[in-house]
């Protein structure tokens, strides 16, 4: 791959999750304050947009971007689309209308990240090494953006949205000036888009397990997304934004460890210590508090690295190594829609619920001790399923198809 495409990609990566950084984090805030006065439901169920868009975006992508048009146009396309609707978000007083831009715009934004993939990928000589040194500036771009949110106080105003608008159009300028990448000409099926051809996978007990467990592990994980940002401003803790970009350095240096701990400990014990990390950092989060355990919200926001590495980044790897060569795309698909796609959306819509339900009485404030306790418990008992349940032989070859 030559340098200048290189530094091009390692670009593209920064500025593609730069954007979704800037608004994403913070939304829960902005939208509990004036004009929107959004409750806990509402803000739940907007978070649900994106994983609404995300069980979608594979049929644009598979049947529809890489049949006719080059991966860097369209692209560019969509995210010229969503900065007029990031901006738009702006001027929105209600927050039922509020909810359909943002969906609208995830719709948009969503197919950009497989496009993305799709761009670097063609452009590299070995995509085995290569790739994590571009994506990794992924995870720059987000931690950067959570850093400027942060620094700049914009946390409960639209000032967020502006600024991943501004980024948005200039990504999607930028965008036309990528290297090439063709479209393929031919149109995936809807089976291949949406990953069925893996569901023979769901016939082997241990990954049926897992599978179930990956996708209820997503309602604590939306309980984070959701209302970690919002948590932390309504009880003081200062800079948040910033503070919690430290949970992507985290997932950034606990990634580096997976490959070497993958065969060492095992997929099981991985997962389990990956769930572990999901009940400590809610109990962090529930018995936290600015004045006198400070070091708790620190410790709820770096254990990011290890909740997300240890199951979805181990979940990754198992899936590709269950399924095989023959269908680990498929594979794939199937685990980010029914996580990403699925567990996000019933997990966007319990954790608004339990937030709303939690207000305290002629306040603004929640009972945060309780809300969090809520996934804690959720995340203990898929632990407890997880371990009666599954039970995976030391090598674990692909199934025959």
């Amino acid at each position: 791959m030559k340098m200048s495409s290189g530094i091009a990609l390692a670009a593209m990566m920064f500025l593609q999750y730069f954007i979704w950084s800037a608004w994403y984090v913070t939304m829960g805030t902005y939208m509990g304050e004036s004009p929107l006065m959004a409750n806990g439901v509402q803000i739940g169920a907007t978070y649900g947009a994106l994983a609404i868009a995300t069980m979608i975006s594979p049929f644009f992508v598979g049947m529809v971007a890489d049949r006719f048009f080059a991966a860097q146009r369209i692209m560019g396309v969509l995210h010229l689309l969503g900065a007029a609707l990031l901006f738009l978000a702006t001027k929105i007083d209600n927050s039922q209308t509020f909810y359909w831009v943002i969906l609208v715009y995830s719709l948009l934004y969503m197919p950009t990240i497989a496009l993305s993939n799709s761009v670097a990928f063609s452009q590299m000589t070995d995509p085995g090494k290569q790739f994590p040194w571009i994506r990794v500036f992924g995870t720059i771009g987000w931690i950067v953006a959570g850093v400027c949110v942060g620094q700049m106080g914009i946390e409960k105003s639209a000032n967020t949205f502006y600024l991943a608008a501004g980024v948005s159009a200039v990504l999607g300028l930028f965008s036309f000036f990528l290297p090439n990448t063709p479209p393929k000409g031919k149109a995936a099926d809807a089976s291949s888009a949406l990953g069925t051809e893996a569901f023979v996978l769901l016939k082997e007990k241990s990954f049926l397990v897992f599978f179930i467990a990956a996708i209820l592990i997503c309602i604590p994980l939306s309980f984070y997304y959701g209302f970690a940002n919002p948590f932390l401003n309504e009880i003081g803790f200062p800079n948040a934004a910033s503070k919690m970009t430290l949970g992507q350095v985290s997932e950034a240096l606990f990634i580096l460890a997976i490959p070497f701990l993958f065969n060492r400990a095992g997929v099981k014990n991985m997962l389990i210590f990956g769930m572990t990390a999901w009940i400590l950092r809610y109990i962090c989060f529930a018995y936290g508090n600015v004045e006198s355990a400070g070091w708790m919200l620190y410790a709820g926001i770096v254990l990011h690295g290890i909740c997300y590495d240890f199951f979805f980044v181990t979940g990754y790897m198992y899936t590709e190594k269950k399924a095989g060569e023959k269908i680990k795309n498929a594979a794939q698909g199937l685990f980010t829609f029914a996580t990403y796609g699925l567990g996000m959306v019933i997990g966007t819509s319990v954790s608004g619920y339990v937030v709303e339900s939690k207000k305290i009485a002629d306040t603004t404030g929640h009972d945060w001790q309780s809300i969090w306790m809520t996934p804690a418990y959720i995340a203990a008992a898929v632990l407890v399923f997880f371990i009666l349940f599954f039970k995976e032989k030391k090598e674990t070859p692909a199934v025959s198809h």
